[in-house]
């Protein structure tokens, strides 16, 4: 697909979303609505089993486009808001998993990018927060909801209130980050991880996917009632005889033959 401000593109399994708005990578209304409509290839390609969102060099995403933003009327303020919360929603809901790898600066609209991807590998010189209040601003692109799910809402309120970027080891400690690596090893660990995630019963993934995440807004016997329906749902598939039968015949197992 054509794209101006993303490189997207497919390969093994693995849907790759590149930022390339440099310097910033700043996110102004094209690149959100291109956010959104890569999520949307993503989601229509059946080869593509897990997606990785990326950047190069020492920004991941900046924030908004704080030039566009300074012109906003209320009313474009607010549409810009809602086609944020329309994209990053894309990300968080889509059935495949998505992986945020990311490298040195994710600020405002970067934290609400990674927040909204399932897992969060961070090179050791990321910087990461939400700053808006700087502006006179709050994060409008789900970044109050989702960081207070992710991290608590106390350290929530610390990191908006405050606009203080923390370093990769400090959102490994609060849980924001799933793994921190060395700068030059973060694109080999995302690789490794997708093409993990890609290996396993790809009906499977979804569900468990599709589980936790509408589990964590409602309570534990509705989560749990979710979890029994999705465990026979994976039984309408032909995965679970295609994985128990490679396993006890010590062999990896075929997804592809589940299509047959």
């Amino acid at each position: 697909m054509d794209f101006k401000y993303l490189i997207v593109r497919k390969e093994d399994g693995i849907g790759w979303m590149k930022m390339n708005r440099p310097p910033m990578n700043a996110l102004n209304t094209e690149v959100v609505l291109e956010i959104e409509r890569a999520m949307d290839w993503f989601a229509h390609e059946d080869d593509v089993l897990v997606v990785v969102i990326y950047a190069e060099g020492k920004m991941f995403v900046a924030g908004a486009d704080i030039t566009e933003m300074s012109k906003f009327t209320p009313m474009q303020a607010r549409e810009f808001a809602r086609n944020g919360h329309r994209a990053l929603g894309k990300i968080a809901s889509s059935e495949k998993p998505v992986i945020a790898a990311v490298n040195g600066f994710a600020l405002g609209g970067g934290c609400e990018i990674a927040i909204a991807c399932d897992i969060r590998v961070l090179a050791d010189t990321v910087k990461i927060g939400q700053p808006e209040v700087n502006l006179g601003l709050i994060p409008g692109f789900g970044g109050t909801q989702r960081l207070a799910r992710l991290v608590g809402p106390g350290i929530a309120k610390e990191l908006i209130f405050t606009a203080d970027a923390i370093d990769a080891t400090e959102a490994l400690r609060i849980g924001l980050a799933n793994k921190v690596v060395p700068a030059d090893k973060l694109m080999e660990t995302v690789t490794e991880m997708a093409k993990k995630i890609a290996a396993k019963g790809p009906t499977a993934v979804r569900l468990a996917k599709a589980c936790i995440n509408l589990g964590q807004d409602t309570d534990l016997a509705t989560g749990n009632s979710y979890e029994v329906e999705a465990f026979g749902v994976c039984f309408s598939t032909k995965e679970p005889a295609i994985g128990t039968s490679a396993f006890l015949a010590k062999q990896k197992p075929d997804w592809k033959a589940a299509k047959e």
